[in-house]
């Protein structure tokens, strides 16, 4: 009989540790410290991440895990004309594309994108259009020779040579035609005419990949595209249409599908012959649409329209995504609150209960406990700094009258410093008990929003001559330092997204969140590059988190509970928001956990 190193060419190694390293996957050793022997195993599986900001179905995707693009599809009645970029995290807005449509192909990068064909909902027709993406706006293109929607298309890493095959009505089920950047020219027919591909074309021009369609029912049909001509290939094992794919034609991966019923199941095909994963979706799922390949790739949408987005990873690593979960309750249930600290050293300051309140609460990353008592009770003021060195400034009483007071806290007890030159409440800051901002809020007269910026240098304020560019008030969002600041949210009126960036001297624009927003609650010691928006009013679910790279805002894992008016501090990766108000005060803790890897390592048993 055959030994170990005579079939892998290498010994079983004695380890006091486990390897680390994913390149281990398949070796295999004896664990010197548990007296076990251990493998690191390859995975597959599917895991929920950030919801798309328009829930749709049988849109056009292309791209990778961590960049891609998705455009159209349908809410029914209607068709769409949004388009939408995932950065591995989150879904962000792009430019809307020139002509709604669903079921149309899509192929290319993020930043060079493509989109073909198509139809509208109501009432059905289809379309020849094609439109490029320059990663900042689309342009429409030479349109098709055929007009046609639920067409598969191809052109992984390129638009200038792309792929566009089967689609309805029928006489084109079966046409093919090749993009070369300036006129699309017909090739050689498919030989098993189809439509219902949108979301399954995958490869290149030269090595395209056609799966799953219904010509007279739904199939399995697969079949290889060489430059010149179609050839059939090994067959699904799970017949369907209309589900998520993507990938070369030699590790390529399809999930969902089905017509008029769906299913879970995924597929990974190697070029030759397909197989089914052990991994299925959370949910059985058609219409929807999928880019990446059979090592990571992404499926989202639902029919009537849904926005649920799922990662699927085939690696030797378990991946866990990132999620709220329930942390320790606040003693007292309020709304208008502040945050500031860390997950296991944090503060939530003030705020109202049936009258404003003067009470403070620290946090340990289990649970709160009573801190010393604030010398001026109020609601909607700024905070600011850690547990032993914050500032609380600003605010409103039940008059409600504005407050200029400022507090300092060390960790047990506040005492009062000084004031704000500026009265105001509903008002947003940053920084440190060394140098700190206040921008924005409510001054007089009563419901105007302000422009006014103030710079705390450890012992007073000074006005700075340049304010924010968009006067707001409705809790305005804020973090980062005193020459590294953002803003974000509030109400002009009416509710706003606009986004801001202060260099220590002046603001300047960013781009502004996905949804509009007051009300809402920042990771308060996130910084200029990274901070969450978390909650606010009104705000769907999907976008109920938001998270800022410096550059824009994408969808972040939905809280639990949606909520305005909380507590939020800590980090984009270890956020904590707490109280707030949905049609009651709330005393509820929900903590941030992002995604993470750890390596599948297994004890070897015999059975």
């Amino acid at each position: 009989m055959a030994t170990y190193r005579e079939i892998h060419g290498k010994a079983v190694k004695s380890l006091s540790t486990d390897p680390s390293a994913e390149t281990d996957a398949g070796q295999i050793w004896y664990n010197t410290s548990s007296n076990t022997f251990k493998s690191i195993l390859n995975l597959q599986a599917w895991t929920s991440a950030a919801s798309m900001i328009n829930p749709n179905s049988y849109q056009a995707s292309s791209g990778t895990q961590t960049a891609g693009i998705t455009s159209g599809g349908y809410q029914l009645p209607s068709s769409l004309n949004k388009s939408e970029n995932y950065n591995g995290s989150g879904w962000s807005a792009n430019p809307n594309i020139n002509t709604a449509r669903g079921e149309c192909g899509g192929a290319g990068p993020q930043t060079a994108a493509l989109i073909v064909g198509g139809d509208r909902a109501t009432p059905p027709l289809a379309y020849a259009n094609t439109e490029t993406f320059d990663g900042s706006s689309w342009s429409e293109q030479p349109d098709m020779n055929n007009a046609r929607f639920g067409c598969g298309a191809a052109g992984e890493g390129t638009t200038t040579a792309s792929l566009a095959f089967g689609g309805n009505p029928s006489p084109l089920l079966g046409k093919t035609e090749e993009y070369d950047g300036s006129s699309w020219s017909n090739q050689n027919d498919l030989n098993t005419p189809g439509a219902g591909m949108q979301g399954w074309g995958a490869g290149t021009q030269t090595a395209g990949l056609a799966m799953g369609r219904t010509p007279n029912g739904n199939s399995g049909a697969t079949e290889l595209y060489d430059g010149t001509n179609w050839t059939t290939s090994g067959a699904m094992n799970t017949s369907r249409d209309n589900g998520a794919g993507g990938g070369p034609q030699t590790a390529a991966y399809a999930a969902g599908g089905g017509n008029p019923g769906a299913t879970t199941a995924t597929e990974t095909f190697d070029g030759t012959s397909w197989t089914t994963s052990a991994a299925t979706l959370g949910s059985a799922a058609r219409g929807l649409s999928g880019l990446g390949n059979s090592s990571s790739g992404l499926a989202m949408g639902n029919y009537p329209a849904a926005n649920t987005t799922s990662e699927f990873n085939s690696s030797a690593n378990v991946v866990t995504a990132g999620a709220w979960g329930s942390g320790g309750a606040l003693s007292t249930s309020r709304r208008y609150i502040r945050g500031f600290g860390t997950k296991t050293a944090g503060v939530a300051a003030s705020g109202y209960t049936t009258s404003p309140s003067d009470k403070t609460e620290e946090y340990d990353g289990t649970s709160y406990s009573n801190g010393g008592d604030l010398g001026t009770a109020r609601y909607s003021a700024a905070a600011c700094g850690i547990l032993t060195a914050g500032l609380l400034f600003g605010g409103l009483n039940t008059t409600p009258s504005k407050r200029a007071n400022t507090e300092q806290y060390d960790g047990s007890s506040w005492s009062e410093v000084s004031a704000l030159n500026t009265a105001r409440g509903e008002l947003g800051g940053c920084g440190t008990t060394a140098a700190a901002l206040a921008f924005g809020g409510q001054s007089a007269p009563p419901g105007a929003g302000v422009d006014t910026t103030e710079e705390w240098g450890g012992s007073s304020w000074t006005s700075s001559p340049n304010g924010l560019n968009q006067a707001r008030k409705g809790e305005v969002g804020g973090a980062g330092t005193q020459t590294a600041a953002v803003a974000f949210s509030g109400s002009i009126p009416p509710n706003t997204g606009a986004t801001e960036e202060y260099n220590g001297t002046s603001w300047t624009a960013g781009n502004a969140l996905n949804a509009a927003r007051s009300q809402a609650s920042p990771s308060q010691n996130g910084t200029q590059s990274a901070v969450l928006c978390i909650g606010g009013n009104p705000v769907p679910s999907a976008q109920g988190v938001e998270g800022y790279d410096g550059t824009s805002w994408s969808t972040r894992p939905a809280l639990s509970t949606t909520r305005r008016l909380g507590a939020g501090f800590a980090t984009t990766s270890d956020a904590v928001l707490s109280g707030g108000y949905t049609s009651t005060n709330l005393n509820i803790t929900e903590e941030f956990t992002p995604e993470s890897t750890a390596l599948n390592v297994k004890t070897l048993t015999q059975s």
